[in-house]
């Protein structure tokens, strides 16, 4: 499988890896990705916006607020697979993932 790569200005191979979720379970909402990313990926929301499926259950979440917030993303194809995220978030929520380049 080929993955886009590039070369950094020292000659190295670099592959990006893209953003491609955040574990909301473990997110705390602190918003260090947020201010880290300069591409507007992120955007932060109230917990009980995605009360859908597995997060359809706050309750054991460890929060005593009555409102907590967790990021989302806001536009994931505007990443550009700098990885930052993921290196400032204490709690490792970020997903990442390379692109795959189409067979030709």
């Amino acid at each position: 499988m080929d993955y886009l790569t590039s070369i950094t200005r020292g000659g190295t191979p670099w592959t990006p890896a893209f953003v491609t979720g955040i574990n909301h379970r473990n997110c705390i909402g602190c918003g260090r990705c947020f201010k880290v990313c300069s591409r507007a990926v992120f955007e932060l929301v109230e917990r009980e916006e995605l009360a859908t499926g597995d997060n359809a259950n706050w309750d054991d979440d460890g929060f005593d607020d009555d409102v907590a917030y967790v990021m989302t993303l806001a536009d994931a194809d505007d990443c550009i697979g700098c990885g930052s995220c993921s290196r400032v978030c204490p709690k490792q929520c970020h997903s990442h993932e390379p692109l795959t380049l189409p067979r030709a």
